[in-house]
């Protein structure tokens, strides 16, 4: 069996990809911080965007985000903003 793949259109996907980059990494900061447990608010304050990664700088960080935290059914705050991305990134691709 043989598989044949245009490269000029994985380019062209990649570049699309490329230039919803920003919008995407925004929407999936406000989903990371929806999910980020409040108590007094410190850790919400301490997740950082920048230009390419979203930064939960505290110590407690890795607690929370293993489900350290009832109040969102111990999910922790990556599994869902990866949930959201895999989500953006397949009608991405299903637009193609």
């Amino acid at each position: 069996m043989k598989i044949s793949i245009d490269t000029k259109d994985l380019k062209d996907l990649f570049k699309d990809v490329e230039s919803l980059k920003p919008d995407l990494l925004n929407r999936a900061y406000k989903v990371f911080v929806a999910h980020t447990p409040i108590l007094t608010g410190n850790a919400r304050r301490n997740t950082i965007k920048t230009d390419d990664a979203i930064i939960a700088n505290y110590p407690y960080a890795q607690r929370l985000d293993e489900g350290y935290s009832k109040q969102f059914e111990g999910k922790g705050m990556t599994g869902p903003t990866l949930e959201f991305l895999e989500q953006e990134v397949e009608k991405i691709l299903k637009g193609k």
